[in-house]
């Protein structure tokens, strides 16, 4: 009769599986809500793209057939060639207008000391940490006073209060981990600001604007509260539209609503995975520290 050696590698390996599996109890409470939560967001986001897709939906498991009408008709419907032109045009304004205003005084900021310089970094912090709606109405209500809201100039004014702070924010730890030593060899030599700053600073921030640029478009096309509240008819975003077409007076096909629903989720999805392709915030810092060593 064959016996089964304690140390044989098969026993060793069943144990070793069962341990994995034990939890304490806080444990499978955290797994089970994460669960819960990704159970539940599946099937919100199933089910409007089921919706989009089905024909008839009523007190059944399943639609009645499946067609890709709805979405000929919300793009025509809502006239989403126009949206998705006003949305291009919003967001690549605000973020050239915040690179170029937030890159030079993350660099002032960076490198200089001056009376204040504390309370205007609270400042630039407050359009982060304070929700858009406390200073949007305010905002808002200025700029009509102007003329300047319920066109685009508005839409654009109203995204880079909050857009060119987010710049500063993000690129001044970018500037103060490069070594002024390059800066002060390169004037040494007679190079001018200028030359300094093109040649020399900017290839080495290139990845904190990347990902400064990333994070603003994405806020950008995603910010509702500041977007609703200076836009017109002719600068509605995607996602203004959106809410537009749930509250707006007549009767629409759910379906069609649906329908942009999914193409406002696959455009932000798009946004998410070029910025994950070509940002991994986990080596932004790394890139900058190794940089002026190369």
């Amino acid at each position: 009769m064959s016996t089964v050696s304690v140390s044989d590698p098969m026993v060793e390996n069943v144990g070793r599986r069962t341990r994995r599996i034990v939890a304490s109890p806080t444990q499978w409470v955290v797994w089970g809500g994460v669960t819960a939560f990704m159970i539940f967001l599946i099937g919100t986001v199933g089910s409007v793209l089921v919706n989009s897709l089905g024909r008839t939906w009523f007190d059944a498991w399943w639609p009645q057939g499946f067609t890709t009408q709805w979405y000929g008709q919300a793009w025509t419907q809502f006239d989403l060639s126009q949206v998705f032109l006003v949305t291009l045009e919003v967001t690549g304004a605000v973020l050239l207008i915040s690179l170029l205003i937030g890159v030079p005084a993350s660099y002032v900021l960076a490198r200089k000391n001056f009376p204040g310089k504390g309370l205007l970094n609270l400042l630039f912090l407050m359009p982060i940490m304070v929700p858009p709606i406390t200073y949007g109405i305010p905002l808002a209500t200025a700029l009509y006073r102007f003329g300047l809201a319920g066109n685009m100039s508005g839409v654009i004014l109203a995204n880079l209060v909050p857009s060119v702070p987010f710049v500063i924010m993000t690129m001044t730890p970018f500037v103060e981990q490069l070594d002024p030593s390059l800066e002060n060899s390169a004037r040494m030599c007679g190079a001018g600001t200028g030359v300094i700053f093109r040649r020399i600073l900017m290839p080495l921030l290139v990845p904190g604007m990347l990902a400064a640029g990333i994070l603003v478009l994405v806020r950008t096309v995603g910010m509702f509260e500041l977007t609703f509240l200076t836009s017109g008819n002719s600068s509605q975003t995607i996602v203004v539209a959106l809410f537009n077409s749930m509250n707006a007076a007549g009767i629409r096909a759910q379906q069609s609503v649906d329908a942009m629903a999914v193409m406002y989720m696959l455009m932000m999805l798009i946004i998410l995975l070029v910025a994950l392709r070509f940002v991994n915030p986990t080596q932004l810092v790394a890139r900058v520290k190794e940089a002026p060593q190369d």
